[in-house]
């Protein structure tokens, strides 16, 4: 689950940095789609050979910690986009 996290806190970085240099929303939005595809695909990953390997309980945390993290990465960019459109 670390896997998840800094690639939670990469991709928030990215998102951040590419808001301040790219002044296109559609620019951001493609960037953001595909850090969101990125980050799916390693949070399925690493939940599937992370539970692959232990008990149910372990995949049922797995899932939830995962949709938290969707949740949570969905919000930033919700939030980094209203606030680019509010400054332009």
């Amino acid at each position: 689950m670390v896997v998840v996290v800094v690639v939670v806190v990469v991709v928030a970085v990215v998102v951040v940095v590419v808001v301040e240099v790219v002044e296109d929303v559609a620019t951001i939005v493609a960037v953001v789609v595909v850090l969101l595809r990125v980050v799916v695909v390693v949070v399925l990953s690493s939940s599937s050979s992370s539970s692959s390997s232990s008990s149910s309980s372990d995949a049922i945390v797995v899932e939830v910690v995962v949709v938290v993290v969707v949740v949570v990465v969905v919000v930033v960019v919700v939030v980094v986009v209203v606030v680019v459109l509010v400054q332009y």
